[in-house]
């Protein structure tokens, strides 16, 4: 295990800036992910950890080492891909033993090291298959082993859930997590799954266009978004965003709706272009709420999304009690206060 410091890292594609001086500092033995839309330039920041990618400038230590410039092979690390990457003509154990074959590691050692990479895995019964008679999360399972049987001083996942469907992601999602619980080597994880982000990470790194655009904590992200980007990505569904101005001691959006304010206001907020957050789960349906006019529903047994206009805003809410709700039926809506975020129109920063 090792710590990870990035340092002021920077990409160029010839003239063009993909990367730009990007810095993260992760602890020994972290779970990291780097969530962002596509292209953002997560997977090439991975790639440039790994060696796989050239660095245009700054710095990489894993532990005491700068490995900026150090050959992928040199630089102590293990990386499942997207796409599995095994060997279609050999058996599985034979696929998660291949790297320490290649260091020429006693026959012994390997098969002890496969055996434990199995047990974690619950791959002890696959280890004679061939790729092709595996499943999709059994392939990838075999990845992982072959990671974890190098004993790197850190893991990196690119986007290793994407080619699975719905129920196995959360499945798999879950296994990762469990594994680094089990042997807590320092982890990179890059997704553009933000739920997957939310759910496995000690710690994000939210980027956007080659910049980070904030660091912290799961929660921290969910419950103080630094800025609009941030707010809107993460959280599922996604945080409604409304346009509009405090006006006595109120939000009044352009089409006229009203709506409430937290009780702490910077003082300088009055008259100026504001956007308002709210969640769609920190709305509640109450008789004597802010009317609305459902626009769509849908309904998964635990909770019923809609989607409200009111006065010709555009408000999502996820509405935890079961209640009968259909298309064009009026619903009365109402705000926590604490839960409301306000950001700078013009800059995108929280207020």
């Amino acid at each position: 295990m090792a710590t990870v410091n990035i340092q002021n890292i920077q990409k160029n594609y010839g003239s063009v800036k993909v990367i730009h001086g990007v810095d993260i500092d992760i602890a020994d033995g972290e779970f990291v992910v780097l969530v962002g839309p596509s292209g953002c330039g997560k997977s090439t920041l991975l790639r440039m950890i790994a060696g796989l990618e050239e660095v245009s400038g700054g710095e990489i230590r894993i532990g005491p080492r700068e490995v900026s410039h150090m050959p992928a092979r040199d630089r102590d690390i293990a990386m499942v891909f997207q796409n599995y990457a095994l060997y279609p003509h050999m058996t599985v154990a034979d696929n998660m033993g291949f790297a320490l074959k290649l260091k020429k590691v006693d026959q012994s050692e390997i098969r002890a090291k496969v055996g434990r990479a199995a047990a974690i895995l619950g791959l002890e019964k696959l280890l004679d298959r061939y790729p092709k008679q595996l499943s999709g999360g059994q392939r990838q399972r075999v990845a992982m082993g072959r990671a974890i049987v190098r004993d790197p001083q850190v893991f990196l996942f690119d986007e290793p859930l994407s080619n699975l469907d719905a129920k196995l992601r959360v499945q798999m999602r879950g296994e990762i997590k469990t594994m680094h619980q089990r042997i807590g080597t320092t982890t990179i994880y890059v997704t553009h799954d933000q739920v997957e982000a939310m759910t496995m990470a000690d710690k994000i790194v939210v980027l956007h266009d080659g910049y980070i655009e904030q660091i912290g904590a799961p929660l921290e992200l969910y419950d103080r978004p630094a800025n609009i980007f941030v707010a809107g990505f993460i959280g599922s569904p996604a945080m409604n965003l409304i346009h509009g101005r405090v006006e006595e001691g109120a939000f009044r959006t352009s089409k006229g709706l009203i709506l409430p304010l937290p009780q702490s206001l910077p003082a300088d907020v009055g008259g100026r272009e504001l956007i308002y957050g709210i969640r769609p789960e920190h709305i509640r349906a109450e008789p004597q709420g802010i009317e609305g006019r459902a626009i769509l529903v849908e309904g998964t047994g635990s909770e019923i999304f809609a989607r409200l206009d009111a006065k010709g805003e555009d408000i999502a809410c996820l509405f935890r009690e079961r209640f009968d709700i259909r298309f064009g039926d009026t619903v009365h809506m109402v705000i926590d206060p604490a839960r409301v975020h306000l950001f700078d129109k013009q800059t995108g920063r929280r207020l």
